[in-house]
């Protein structure tokens, strides 16, 4: 159930941040939930034990429905080692 939530901030981080979620194809709202998910997650490694590289990257990236994790690896490390 999706519910309402009313934030209050700078101007400039409001503006800022639509344009990240616009130029991701992404709404503003799903970028909060799913840093908020992220920040809640217990499994989930420590946020500051990552590189600021890696934490930009979080959230940027969401997975194809029916995308197969195992066979797209097999595919790849195939194609960089056995079709040289």
């Amino acid at each position: 159930m999706n519910t309402k939530l009313t934030l209050t901030m700078e101007q400039s981080v409001i503006e800022k941040a639509k344009k990240y979620a616009k130029s991701r194809n992404r709404s503003l709202s799903d970028l909060i939930e799913n840093y908020l998910k992220a920040l809640t997650n217990n499994d989930a490694v420590e946020y500051d034990s990552l590189s600021s590289s890696v934490q930009a990257l979080r959230g940027a990236f969401e997975e194809p429905k029916g995308f197969d994790y195992q066979k797209e690896l097999t595919n790849q490390l195939c194609e960089k080692y056995l079709d040289k």
